[in-house]
């Protein structure tokens, strides 16, 4: 079977959701070889085959993500599209850099030769920033998504080349901008270039600000920081983090069942509050019983009020 050509103007930024990707996106394309419009996750979330790539295409299409990067394509919405006419555009006359927070394995399925740089963050300051998001309800269940990425990122390290990736720390990043970029760019094989750092001015982010970094020593008990290292486990210092000190919380099934109650209440009352209530209830009702295209509807009705919410 075909091998896909991959582009070898392709480098993807690999990092759990508020791990940084969105600040790292900007800089990125800020950068005049290269090409960062935005997250594309959908460009392996809604494969039904990888060799060669074949799309589920009312998923695709549904995809609030995939819709949003229509505007910037005139050409867009695709007839056939494959990860390589999404790399292609992407990239451009330059570099492209597409964003993923999931689905590593299946990109090196797809594309064993890509080239990776892994972006991860303190899991402890992810967990607080997901619940602000309305992700979850607690620190132990706002940790999920990053246990996810950093576990599909270590079952590939055995896939992948000690040329192939580089591993970036957002703390870094934060507290040294020109010198992490610097690694990256040379990662590239484009020069640094100082007008990665003016993103701050067509964007709503804010340029770097170290005090902003390892806000969970301020901001959380010793309680919850115990239940993030419990959770994670060795994951913590797998990823570059030193433990806090502080007892690691293993909760047993009597708190694991309040830790869950707790989070489906936090995640509902943001849902609420943002969507109203016919919606969300549409929502899981239509996917408990099966009834896509009433999902889809009542999702696609939420994704818009979503974006605003989005920095």
């Amino acid at each position: 079977m075909t091998q896909p050509a991959l582009t070898t103007r392709t480098i993807a930024v690999y990092g759990a959701l508020r791990s940084g990707t969105t600040v790292l996106r900007l800089m990125l394309d800020a950068h005049p070889q290269l090409s960062c419009p935005g997250e594309t996750d959908f460009i392996f979330d809604h494969l039904i085959s990888e060799q060669p790539p074949r799309y589920d295409m009312a998923e695709l299409e549904a995809n609030r993500i995939y819709r949003a990067h229509e505007a910037n394509y005139p050409d867009w919405p695709l007839p056939t599209p494959t990860p390589d006419t999404f790399l292609a555009r992407i990239a451009g006359e330059g570099i492209g850099v597409p964003v993923l927070h999931r689905h590593l394995s299946t990109a090196l399925n797809v594309y064993p030769d890509l080239r990776v740089v892994h972006l991860v963050r303190d899991p402890r300051d992810v967990a607080r920033s997901s619940i602000g998001m309305g992700w979850a309800g607690n620190v132990y269940h706002g940790v999920g998504h990053w246990i996810e990425t950093e576990r599909d990122w270590q079952a590939c390290q055995s896939r992948l080349a000690p040329e192939q990736s580089l591993s970036v720390h957002y703390e870094d990043l934060i507290a040294h901008p020109e010198e992490t970029l610097s690694r990256i760019c040379a990662f590239a094989g484009v020069a640094y270039d100082p007008q990665m750092l003016s993103y701050a001015g067509a964007s709503s982010y804010d340029k770097p600000d170290p005090s902003l970094t390892v806000q969970w020593k301020r901001k959380q008990t010793p309680q919850q920081v115990g239940l993030i290292e419990g959770r994670i486990g060795p994951l913590l210092q797998a990823a570059g983090y030193a433990p806090s000190g502080h007892p690691p919380v293993v909760p047993g099934a009597l708190e694991q069942l309040q830790l869950g109650l707790e989070n489906q209440r936090g995640i509902w009352r943001v849902r609420l509050k943002r969507y109203g209530l016919a919606d969300p209830l549409i929502l899981a009702a239509s996917r408990r019983l099966g009834l896509t295209s009433l999902a889809r509807r009542a999702q696609g009705r939420m994704d818009e009020t979503a974006l605003k919410y989005l920095k």
